[in-house]
This record gives structure tokens, C-alpha cells and sequence, in this order.
């Protein structure tokens, strides 16, 4: 069965049992410029970050990510940290107010 796909034989593919809606959170989020690196070492204390090249590399609970100028980085609901593309932070996150999470 190497390289075989099982559901590209079905002449219809399987549905999940049930939908699910993500639970609206609210979060906090600053965007790096590439130049606020006090701001973003601040934002993510304790997480380690790394500042070269005009990249923010962040050490997260999932490992070290790489935020590009533009991206947004997110302080989830456990205080985790982790960066996110420009494009997914506007289709996921609307703006609530300057007051924290």
C-alpha cells in the first residue's frame, strides 16, 4: 500500500461524525516591524527570543518559530506564544479593544 491513498478510491469520500466551531477567545497580539524588539521581548517574557536578520525566533511550546516582519504574535489563553501570518490573523482575530485579555 505504499503511496496508495484510501479515500482517492472512494467514490465518496467519508464525513466527520459532527461540526465543531472554535470557542471565541479573546487574545492579546503585537505585530512585529521588525524594529520593536522591546516591545516583543516584553510581550513574550518569559519565552525566549532571538532578534537577528529582522526576524523575531521564538521559542514556544511547540519549539522555536520564526516571526517575519508583519507577522502578528499571539499570547494565547495560557500564556503561550507563537507567531502568525498577516493573512490567517485577519481571517481569525478581530480587533476588541486595547484592554487584555
Amino acid at each position: 500500500m505504499t503511496g496508495h491513498t484510501p479515500f482517492r478510491d472512494l467514490e465518496h469520500k467519508p464525513q466527520p461524525d459532527r461540526r465543531y466551531r472554535k470557542i471565541p477567545v479573546e487574545v492579546e497580539a503585537v505585530r512585529w516591524d521588525g524594529e520593536n524588539v522591546q516591545l516583543v521581548a516584553w510581550f513574550c517574557h518569559p519565552f525566549n527570543v532571538e532578534f537577528r536578520s529582522g526576524s523575531a525566533f521564538i521559542s514556544t511550546l511547540e519549539g522555536r518559530m520564526e516571526a517575519r516582519k508583519g507577522d502578528w504574535i499571539i499570547k494565547g489563553v495560557e500564556g503561550e506564544v507563537y507567531p502568525c501570518k498577516p493573512g490567517i490573523f485577519a481571517q481569525t482575530y478581530e480587533e476588541v479593544g486595547d484592554e487584555p485579555a
